[in-house]
């Protein structure tokens, strides 16, 4: 049988987890979108009763779901999971959580007395994401209530971003574009606080599509998360939803995630006083391509093709 952690083991293990988000540029418990489910607005992780978590479990869970992509806040144990006659899908990878508690113990003193000593203690344990699970009630399955009205969508921004052609896979809980793919990611528009938001967001990832080699055959020579070339093509993003938001006239909301790349563009433009020229110019070019893709626009709502 494997040694279970020590308790110095799992602080680094949660300290390292945290820390990784952080040096990512992310914080993993500021999203510009909500999660909600049947039992109302959720803010923090739930376990399979609804129990709130709590401390640092929070933070984990938040991290967790932030980086695979979970929308429901609902976890549960394997063995809770066979107890309600589910099954936690083959190669999938539980998540960290952890339980503190004291236990006493009974020793003898220096004069020979029995003394108790209550001794702190933690252990951590695995939990999994009822996205991973198969088979359990339909309410841990439950869609979002729709907290942004689909009366708010604007049907010009809508025929924007559908006129691009670009592959969108609506769900989840996180924005992004990948370029192996060719695809954008973006949580469903009723996820969103507001409609700026949604098409800010929307607006954004669509820039990030034009780097693909078959439209703009954008590269900074990024070789990692948070280096100069990642900064630069996230100041090309940023701006570039910046003059779409202009163009249909759309008050850009400022995404609170990206607040974390402050400090890499600040970096990048120390280094060079050109950069926010280049970035003006390489945005212009992405909205000038995304604009040019508007003369066959068919009607609709952005959607998974």
């Amino acid at each position: 049988m494997a040694n279970q952690p020590t308790r110095q083991d799992i602080y680094t293990r949660v300290t390292n987890q945290i820390t990784l988000q952080l040096e990512k540029g992310i914080r993993p418990w500021i999203k510009p979108w909500s999660v909600e489910h049947t039992a109302g607005r959720i803010t923090r992780p739930l376990r399979h009763n609804a129990v709130p978590y709590r401390g640092v479990n929070v933070l984990l869970l938040w991290s967790e779901a932030l980086a695979k992509g979970y929308a429901a806040p609902l976890w549960m144990t394997y063995k809770q999971s066979q107890e309600m006659g589910a099954q936690v899908r083959n190669g999938e990878h539980g998540s960290l959580v952890v339980f503190a508690d004291r236990f006493t113990k009974r020793e003898t003193d220096s004069a020979g007395q029995d003394v108790e000593r209550e001794i702190p203690f933690m252990k951590g344990y695995t939990v999994f994401n009822v996205e991973q699970i198969e088979g359990l009630p339909a309410h841990y399955y439950a869609q979002p209530s729709n907290p942004l009205p689909l009366s708010d969508r604007l049907a010009h921004a809508d025929q924007f971003v559908t006129a691009t052609g670009a592959a969108i896979h609506l769900g989840g809980n996180q924005a992004y574009y990948s370029p192996a793919a060719d695809r954008i990611h973006l949580p469903p528009f009723e996820a969103f606080k507001d409609k700026e938001s949604f098409y800010a967001t929307a607006l954004h990832e669509l820039s990030h599509w034009t780097r693909h080699e078959t439209r703009l055959d954008r590269d900074f020579g990024r070789q990692r998360f948070g280096d100069a070339g990642y900064a630069r093509e996230e100041l090309v993003a940023e701006l570039g939803s910046a003059f779409l938001c202009a163009d249909l006239g759309i008050t850009p909301e400022i995404r609170e995630d990206h607040a974390d790349y402050i400090g890499h563009w600040l970096n990048v433009l120390a280094e060079d006083n050109r950069a926010i020229f280049q970035a003006a110019a390489h945005a212009q070019r992405a909205a000038d391509f995304l604009q040019g893709l508007q003369s066959t626009a068919p009607s609709g709502s952005p959607s998974e093709p």
